[in-house]
């Protein structure tokens, strides 16, 4: 659960590439991004409204590759929901997430039905 019960940490997923970062600045900043650039990992912030009630979410935009797990088994044990993203183009990119669905299985339990877990296509 969240440190404050309005306070949300949403982790973002995927192969390099498949438009991690643009879903994200779209969001946050209503921007879109044409050139790639490869991200490490960045953190946004965005108060919503839910509920009625005034959220925010802390948005970790991770990087593409897997050179980082200590970093990504970090991101996923805080995290709260996540977005796994790939490529409609890329039958690899949708594999890639199988080790990552594995990883958030075995950090926040196998029953991972009360997690907020989104597949997104690009």
């Amino acid at each position: 659960m969240p440190e404050q019960s309005n306070d949300y940490r949403v982790v973002v997923f995927g192969a390099g590439g498949v438009g991690k970062s643009s879903l994200v600045l779209r969001f946050v900043k209503g921007t879109f991004r044409e050139s790639y650039i490869p991200t490490i990992e960045d953190t946004y912030r965005q108060v919503i409204s839910c509920n009625k009630n005034i959220c925010t979410l802390q948005i970790t935009d991770t990087t593409g590759s897997h050179q980082f797990p200590a970093m990504q088994r970090l991101s996923i044990s805080k995290g709260h929901a996540f977005i796994l993203v790939y490529s409609v183009c890329s039958r690899q990119s949708l594999e890639e997430l199988r080790p990552i669905w594995t990883v958030i299985r075995e950090l926040k339990g196998q029953d991972v039905s009360q997690i907020p877990i989104m597949l997104v296509r690009l």
